[in-house]
């Protein structure tokens, strides 16, 4: 009995399903699915050259900005405004009719008056309520207007 059913079904599938035209389709649908697959992996590979690509320009307008800003500041310390500069800074230089003020180091009642101004804070005042950022909404009591 099970050897006819087992007959039963070979036939049945050998002539239903396994027809040359049927065959033909799975092939066609495997090829198919090989270009796809190989499609999408090439777009993919494309997509990480691509980034790569970006990254790298990206890095050579940094360096030429960098090399511009260098080149720049190397004409500026060539120029004899920043030659007088240096020499009065370092050598302590003046023009003539150019006076030196030197002023004393804080007092201690300053720095204590400076440090009592630095730790003040504000304290903010008391939240309101919705219904009364509300009523300050529609009245315009948030208005800041400047009469001019």
């Amino acid at each position: 009995m099970k050897k006819i059913n087992i007959r039963r079904l070979y036939y049945r599938l050998s002539h239903k399903y396994l027809t040359l035209n049927n065959v033909v389709v799975a092939v066609a649908l495997m090829i198919a699915a090989g270009w796809v697959w190989g499609s999408l992996g090439v777009m993919q590979r494309n997509y990480n050259l691509q980034k790569e690509v970006d990254f790298k320009a990206r890095q050579l307008q940094l360096a030429q900005l960098e090399t511009a800003n260098l080149q720049l500041e190397q004409r500026y310390y060539k120029t004899t405004e920043y030659q007088e500069l240096a020499a009065r800074q370092s050598l302590g230089l003046a023009l003539p009719g150019e006076n030196l003020l030197i002023l004393p180091d804080n007092s201690p009642a300053v720095i204590a008056a400076d440090q009592a101004s630095n730790t003040q804070t504000v304290t903010p005042d008391q939240p309101l309520s919705d219904f009364q950022q509300w009523i300050n909404f529609f009245f315009g009591a948030n208005n800041k207007t400047s009469s001019n």
